[in-house]
């Protein structure tokens, strides 16, 4: 007779939900020396979310990327700030024939400078410091994402970790009943039909571990590029809750984090300011820059002092067209804003909903369908081990089991990602 197993896939997914995380690492080998980085973080220690959004904020390609191309946009105020420069103009005549033709011989030295009007300078310097702070927006816009797709790697993995753990133990235990099955079949006690059957659901805990093993292994290498690993490491692990935390924000509290926090909704409003710098770097180059001129010159003995100055005449060519090409961009720029405002409360309202809705599957699961499976399979394993189930209803009771504890993880991983959109469409980080 067989004894009732306590080691079944619900039990063992109710003990890792009762322990609060999933911090075994799915490979059993040691932890691995740390990949070459810049800089290096060692990996031999389980990760937290916080600290994996830490490492890949200092080591991310993408992220370096961006920040250097924030460098070189800053660096253009530096350019747009600098000055005309003056120039210096030498030449001379009959230096070679002045003996000949009693002709002297002339030498002329000239400098000069264009003088800038309507502030030019100034509204250069505002449109590239404007130009800069949009840019900057947008590096925070690129850290979000970053941390966004790194809170999801890091779900993605716990996940995969409990789902193998889980996959592991089922596989353990089934074995054990297969091997007390077997025994009955070898004393008579058991048909060759149940027994074979038995034996065939092995196939499906076997199957479940090895695609375990192959979607924990993808989701650890998809995380440690992320943080910027140039080859990944069979060592890494990371540590974190299975079970999603519930939120005490409300959906009015969430919009206005948003409102506040959102980079897009910052470059946008920065972009205006770049497009109205630009309508007055339009106007001021309508007016005309004056170029004087000092000159020096010296025919044979005689010396002279001499100066000039050059005013361009604005009769036809007014900047004209690039002034209302400013000013329509600007208005345009304005209906962005606009547009970036609703658009933050739309993602912020359907990241609610989403979250709301698979915050309570993921409960129902965890309070109710989880032990509620676990009891069914108890019942049919007890039943059938005292005859009073048919192998066929044993066994549909064992599979409705394992996809009910896959379903459970699924639920959880639902909520756990709904909770990283909602922290990324406001920019902020809402879980506990």
């Amino acid at each position: 007779m067989v004894n009732r197993k306590s080691g079944t896939q619900l039990a063992r997914l109710s003990l890792l939900l009762a322990m609060g995380a999933a911090s075994c690492a799915f490979a059993q080998a040691p932890p691995a020396a740390p990949i070459p980085a810049a800089p290096v973080q060692s990996t031999s220690a389980p990760l937290t979310m916080q600290q994996a959004v830490d490492l890949a904020m200092v080591q991310n390609p993408t992220l370096l990327a961006a920040r250097q191309n924030l460098f070189a946009v800053k660096a253009q105020e530096i350019q747009a700030g600098v000055r005309q420069n003056p120039y210096f103009a030498l030449s001379g005549s009959n230096l070679t024939e002045a003996e000949y033709f009693n002709n002297p011989y002339g030498l002329t030295l000239g400098v000069g400078r264009l003088f800038e009007r309507g502030n030019k300078r100034e509204w250069r310097l505002d449109s590239a410091r404007s130009t800069t702070a949009e840019t900057d927006a947008q590096l925070r816009l690129t850290e979000q994402q970053t941390i966004y797709a790194v809170r999801q790697a890091f779900t993605n993995f716990i996940i995969a970790k409990a789902a193998k753990k889980l996959a592991d133990d089922n596989l353990a235990d089934y074995r054990k009943e297969l091997g007390i099955s077997s025994d009955r079949y070898k004393a008579g006690d058991l048909a060759k039909l149940d027994y074979e059957r038995l034996d065939l659901q092995l196939a499906q805990f076997e199957s479940d571990e090895s695609n375990a093993i192959t979607a924990a292994q993808q989701a650890s290498d998809q995380l440690q590029v992320l943080l910027g690993f140039d080859k990944p490491s069979s060592g890494f692990d990371v540590t974190g809750d299975v079970v999603p935390p519930p939120l005490t924000l409300t959906q009015d509290d969430l919009e206005q984090k948003a409102l506040t926090a959102r980079p897009d909704l910052k470059a946008a409003q920065a972009a205006v300011d770049v497009a109205d710098a630009q309508v007055k770097l339009a106007v001021a180059n309508g007016k005309a820059d004056p170029t004087v001129e000092a000159d020096y010159n010296r025919t044979g003995t005689e010396n002279s002092f001499g100066f000039s100055l050059n005013v361009p005449l604005r009769i036809f060519d007014k900047n004209q067209g690039n002034k209302e090409t400013a000013r329509f961009t600007a208005q345009a720029n304005r209906f962005a804003v606009t547009a970036a405002h609703n658009q933050v409360v739309s993602d912020v309202d359907q990241a609610y909903s989403g979250y709301i809705n698979s915050k309570i599957l993921s409960d129902r699961y965890n309070g109710h369908y989880l032990d509620e499976s676990k009891d069914v399979l108890d019942i049919a394993r007890f039943s059938y081990e005292h005859g009073g189930l048919a192998l066929i209803d044993y066994l549909d009771a064992l599979r409705d089991s394992r996809s009910v504890a896959s379903d459970a993880l699924n639920s959880y991983q639902q909520t756990w990602l709904a909770i990283h959109q909602l922290s990324f469409v406001t920019a902020t980080n809402i879980a506990p």
